[in-house]
């Protein structure tokens, strides 16, 4: 085995820190810089020091190792990208203000490439004409580009982040779905070679389009998704991506609608108060405007909408909720008691809930007025449905019908049958074998390298610091000299002979460095094994504890390096 450097922390370039920094919300951003992994360069901007540099090498080796071992072809692309095939796609404008756009000294439009399908489409396009060249996957690991409004969270939430992407292509839709099973597994590998807790979860496609989405998502509090899982059944979605079938209800005994009247009670809460019905009675009508056109989107009253199902549902086009302004100008709107009967100019979408059949109380659209026994289908009609309310923990689950229980979770991965939407915008054709043009059929998938070094972190840390698993660890062992020189003698004296065997190893030599400053150091930093040369370095023994479970035991110098070793 090739002999291992030595990493000596006299001479590494890291300083640990005792107490959380100012502005760290989320336990890896506390821990990695407090560990000296990384520092802020700028809002969203991260330097990696080289101990955080080490375990996202790491990462890095994991992921290409399973992607060569699919038969990915790996490349590497510009970051900066030329406008011209992301308007093609539509995503220029699409993107919105996340998008980094730029222009050089002429006045060309440029972007720092978020995503790459477009360049990809374009590559291949340029080097496969025939059906011979294909099926091909490609895949690059490089740092993407997004203009957070909000970068938080340290390296979960930035600007900037390593990200692996990669993209099939193949001339039939049976070979898209071999290429996304062959990536679905190899997530599976690489998040168990990572250590990770996930869950595959079901979800939406969002900007990147196509039909089949999946992401894998770590569970841990400072998760920005939130996902529902089934304890009975294999079901697991983001609850974005949560639907639910329309099913009718029998109306024929539901007397005729009726208007009551119903002073001061224009929300839901005073309503069902005033009427002495449960909230889940009532219907509640939300109006937004999309793209400057009133819509209203009606939910049980107990319900809350999600914006971000109804901005899916309606993307590219922009969403926002109507003002004050907005029901000036339309006095046959009246706020606090809108219902859906009568309504002129406004399109009413409605979640599956209110369903056909199905009787509510409801605005009247007159002041101090609602209107009782109103049935869906017979009273007034749904234009469309959507699911568009908040998943809310013991919701049904759509498979079984079993109580969903929901978490948050960090999204570590993501896998898209993305179709021929990019291969359409930019033609991409190969000729097939009855010598005619066959349009491509892509798939996307990535894999937020950087994101998962604190995804890691996260679920991995304790009280006492970080808690690397072994593969990405930026060390093997971690040997730390108590103080004296004798201590330190052997300290580096051992790490030399572990070092020759291959195994690498971080030394805490540093002088006039306190014993308990460097243990606490120790734990902090958070590689599994901890080898001490102290107070019996006298004798040949040292202290081997291990990082995660506490254990503790003395050894002599020949049986640590041989433990260590094996």
């Amino acid at each position: 085995m090739a002999n291992a450097p030595v990493q000596r922390m006299s001479q590494l370039l890291a300083k640990t820190l005792r107490d959380d920094p100012a502005d760290a919300e989320v336990l890896s951003h506390k821990l990695l810089v407090r560990a000296g992994y990384v520092r802020r360069t700028a809002a969203g901007v991260w330097s990696w020091l080289p101990l955080g540099k080490k375990v996202l090498a790491n990462v890095e080796r994991i992921v290409r190792e399973e992607m060569d071992a699919v038969g990915a072809q790996e490349v590497l692309l510009p970051a900066i990208l030329p406008r011209e095939p992301y308007e093609a796609t539509g995503r220029w404008e699409e993107y919105g203000p996340e998008l980094f756009r730029l222009q050089d000294r002429r006045g060309g439009d440029y972007l720092l490439g978020p995503t790459h399908e477009e360049i990809f489409t374009l590559l291949v396009k340029d080097q496969a004409s025939s059906y011979k060249d294909l099926p091909v996957i490609l895949y690059q690991i490089q740092n993407k580009y997004r203009d957070e409004a909000r970068p938080r969270a340290g390296i979960l939430r930035g600007r900037e982040f390593l990200m692996k992407d990669s993209y099939s292509f193949d001339t039939e839709d049976e070979g898209l779905a071999r290429s996304y099973a062959l990536h679905r597994e190899a997530y599976q590998k690489i998040f168990a070679r990572l250590g990770l807790d996930y869950r595959i979860c079901a979800a939406t496609a969002g900007a990147m389009g196509g039909s089949k989405s999946e992401e894998f998502l770590a569970p841990a509090e400072a998760g920005e998704d939130t996902f529902a899982d089934c304890p009975n059944c294999d079901f697991a979605a983001n609850t974005e991506a949560i639907t639910y079938e329309l099913t009718s209800v029998d109306a024929a005994d539901v007397p005729a609608a009726e208007d009551i009247p119903t002073p001061d009670t224009p929300t839901i809460e005073t309503l069902a108060a005033s009427l002495g019905v449960p909230a889940s009675a009532t219907l509640k009508n939300l109006l937004v405007k999309v793209d400057g056109e009133i819509v209203a989107v009606g939910v049980p009253g107990d319900r809350e909408v999600d914006m971000d199902k109804v901005e899916a549902h309606f993307a590219p086009a922009t969403v926002e909720l109507v003002t004050e302004t907005d029901f000036a100008a339309r006095p046959d709107l009246v706020r606090g008691y809108v219902g859906p009967r009568g309504l002129e100019k406004v399109t009413y979408i409605a979640d599956p809930r209110v369903a056909p059949g199905t009787a509510w109380i409801t605005g009247a659209n007159k002041a101090g007025t609602h209107t009782k026994n109103v049935v869906v289908g017979r009273d007034f009609e749904v234009g469309e449905y959507v699911d568009v309310v908040v998943v809310q923990e013991g919701d049904p689950c759509p498979k079984c019908g079993t109580g969903l229980v929901l978490d948050r979770a960090i999204e570590i991965g993501h896998i898209f049958q993305l179709g021929r939407k990019y291969a359409d915008a930019l033609k991409l054709d190969v000729l097939g074998q009855n010598g005619k043009p066959v349009r491509v059929t892509m798939g996307s998938y990535g894999i937020g390298v950087s994101r998962a070094v604190a995804a890691l972190a996260e679920q991995s840390a304790d009280d006492k610091g970080l808690c690397w698993p072994a593969e990405v660890a930026p060390a093997d062992v971690h040997v730390v000299a108590a103080g004296k020189a004798l201590q330190t003698e052997l300290a580096l004296d051992i790490s030399g002979k572990l070092a020759a065997a291959g195994v690498r190893v971080l030394v805490d030599d540093r002088p006039g460095v306190s014993p308990g400053v460097k243990f606490t150091d120790s734990e902090l930093i958070g590689v599994p094994k901890i080898l001490v040369a102290g107070r019996r370095a006298a004798d040949g023994v040292v202290e081997l504890k291990d990082r995660r479970t506490g254990e503790r035991e003395e050894l002599t110098v020949e049986e640590a390096v041989a433990r260590l070793t094996a």
